[in-house]
């Protein structure tokens, strides 16, 4: 018999899921039913562990970098370290995985039954920011968010057991407007990373040039580059908002806390006259609430 049990994490595992805090809006809220919470957490702590790999935030001579088999060395490079992360992410359904955070996750897939693919997912979306600096279309971005945030929508319903293809669309739609979203609170962050997410097609429209996004304030025309992406995460969300509506119970309460999450985000980026250079605009807790409580009603009109 399979033991089901949660593996114990060890302290860097519990670092990881520690940044759960941090989020907009909790990934595993208290309303929850436990068994939910638990498998959250496990997903999202397999979430977040492969973008710290992605990002660089991991000591290399880490605990990580230890439980894959890695020297200080090879860890150092962060595409032998995901295809690390990735050959144990495979051992989760064909064997006993060595990372604490996969074992964790082994339960979750097995109640759950889940696939690879959305786990796949998130892997090739980091391996690819390592390889792709600039976006050259919106399609281009789209692509690369259907790797980088869809997989997270699909763990959740799939989790919770609501998964249909009309869900599934919903929810693609609502991932992407947050990634969107996130790009556009980062553009100066990931700028100094090397990194442009706002597509090249894009920044010819406006006739904003790299050497404007380092700047220390947006002029007019990279506000108006940013209002018209912030526009589209705008469209997106109010496609995918059907989800909120289509689920019932505490599962509604949560879909509605990422939906609201987002548009409060855009709110704050609009307050800021859409000068994203200054800082990543953050929503306030009034605001969010309210976002929150907006698309609940919603969802009760049209339920």
């Amino acid at each position: 018999m399979t033991d089901t049990r949660q593996a114990r994490p060890d302290a860097a595992s519990r670092a990881t899921l520690g940044k759960a805090s941090d989020e907009n809006f909790p990934v595993a809220p208290f309303f929850l039913p436990r068994a939910w919470r638990d498998d959250l957490m496990a997903a999202y702590g397999f979430a977040r562990l492969v973008d710290d790999i992605g990002d660089g935030d991991l000591a290399p001579g880490g605990a990580d970098a230890r439980h894959l088999g890695l020297t200080p060395e090879e860890a150092e490079d962060r595409l032998v370290f995901l295809n690390a992360f990735e050959a144990d992410l495979r051992r989760v359904f064909d064997g006993t995985p060595r990372h604490p955070l996969l074992q964790r996750l082994r339960p979750t897939v097995e109640r759950c039954g889940l696939t690879p693919e959305p786990f796949l997912g998130l892997i090739a979306a980091n391996r690819q920011d390592q390889l792709v600096k600039r976006y050259e279309t919106y399609d281009d971005l789209l692509a690369y968010c259907e790797l980088s945030a869809n997989p997270v929508g699909r763990l959740v319903l799939a989790i919770t057991g609501t998964d249909t293809p009309e869900r599934i669309r919903r929810s693609d739609e609502i991932c992407t407007a947050l990634q969107i979203v996130e790009h556009l609170q980062d553009v100066a962050e990931d700028l100094g990373n090397d990194r442009v997410y706002l597509p090249a097609e894009d920044l010819k429209r406006f006739h904003v040039t790299e050497g404007d996004l380092a700047r220390p304030t947006a002029g007019a025309s990279v506000r108006a580059l940013v209002a018209f992406e912030a526009g589209r995460a705008r469209d997106l969300l109010h496609a995918g908002e059907p989800l909120v509506g289509s689920v019932h119970g505490r599962l509604r309460l949560l879909l509605a806390g990422f939906t609201g999450g987002g548009l409060s985000a855009l709110d704050a980026i609009t307050d800021a006259g859409h000068d994203v250079l200054t800082g990543p605009p953050k929503a306030t807790k009034p605001s969010l609430m309210r976002q929150v409580g907006a698309v609940l009603l919603r969802a009760r009109r049209e339920g």
